[in-house]
């Protein structure tokens, strides 16, 4: 099964240390000097906005689980290659969802594509609104017909590979970020992913990130089911270990 999230590395004040984590970064995938200054002036940028006072109505997680979330979103995104300006797109974008930096503030500091980037990301949104998070059953054909729709409509208005990337890299993060949530939520989180954005991620060829939001989601769409194949897994794996 799917392995939830990793540690990132703390200062002495039990901070995330930005520096030490661009250098793992880079320690890790091919990223250029310029392009590691950028990532980190995204990071210190999103650090110090997630700081400041906010509307706790328009917040998704604690300020430190939201900076978090920026830096899993880029790792995933370090792993797919994306070039810096996506990745600090990525990085910024849940501090502006939740108006700790306005898409004009980012455009002073980072330049227009990178706003852009934002913005169309943002937009994707709209399928947390369409999709039928309570109606009929996950393999329903209502819900289906209608997670069809919102796909098609999606993948017509993507006009830079960058922006599923990105929403997808989120989304990856919110259905691993769940687990301790209302269960009303997790079913939410996990439908949505399920039928529209595990699917976007096959129909983009990211077969592995596929995988993993399927078997999220399947936690908690079937729980039931979920904990009889894991069960079965781990004695199957017991027994090749006995074997060996």
């Amino acid at each position: 099964m799917v392995k939830v999230r990793e540690h990132h590395p703390q200062d002495e004040v039990d901070q995330i240390d930005i520096q030490a984590w661009v250098a793992t970064l880079i320690e890790r995938y091919p990223i250029e000097a310029d392009a590691a200054a950028d990532i980190t002036h995204a990071c210190e940028f999103a650090s110090d906005a997630l700081k400041q006072d906010f509307d706790p109505d328009r917040l998704w997680s604690d300020a430190a689980g939201c900076f978090k979330t920026a830096l899993e979103m880029a790792e995933i995104l370090a792993d797919l290659s994306l070039d810096s300006t996506g990745m600090q797109a990525a990085i910024l974008y849940r501090a502006v969802r939740e108006k700790r930096i306005s898409i004009d503030k980012v455009r002073s500091e980072f330049g227009a594509e990178v706003a852009g980037l934002i913005d169309r990301v943002l937009r994707m949104a709209v399928a947390s609104t369409l999709n039928n998070a309570h109606g009929g059953t996950v393999f329903g054909h209502g819900g289906g017909q209608q997670a069809k729709k919102i796909r098609e409509m999606l993948v017509s208005i993507i006009d830079d590979i960058r922006v599923p990337l990105i929403k997808i890299a989120e989304r990856t993060c919110a259905i691993r970020a769940v687990k301790n949530d209302s269960r009303e939520k997790r079913i939410r989180v996990a439908r949505e992913i399920f039928d529209i954005y595990a699917p976007l991620a096959h129909r983009l060829g990211l077969g592995n990130i596929k995988w993993k939001l399927e078997d999220l989601s399947f936690r908690y769409l079937q729980p039931e089911d979920y904990a009889s194949v894991a069960s079965l897994l781990a004695e199957k794996r017991r027994d090749r270990q006995a074997y060996i």
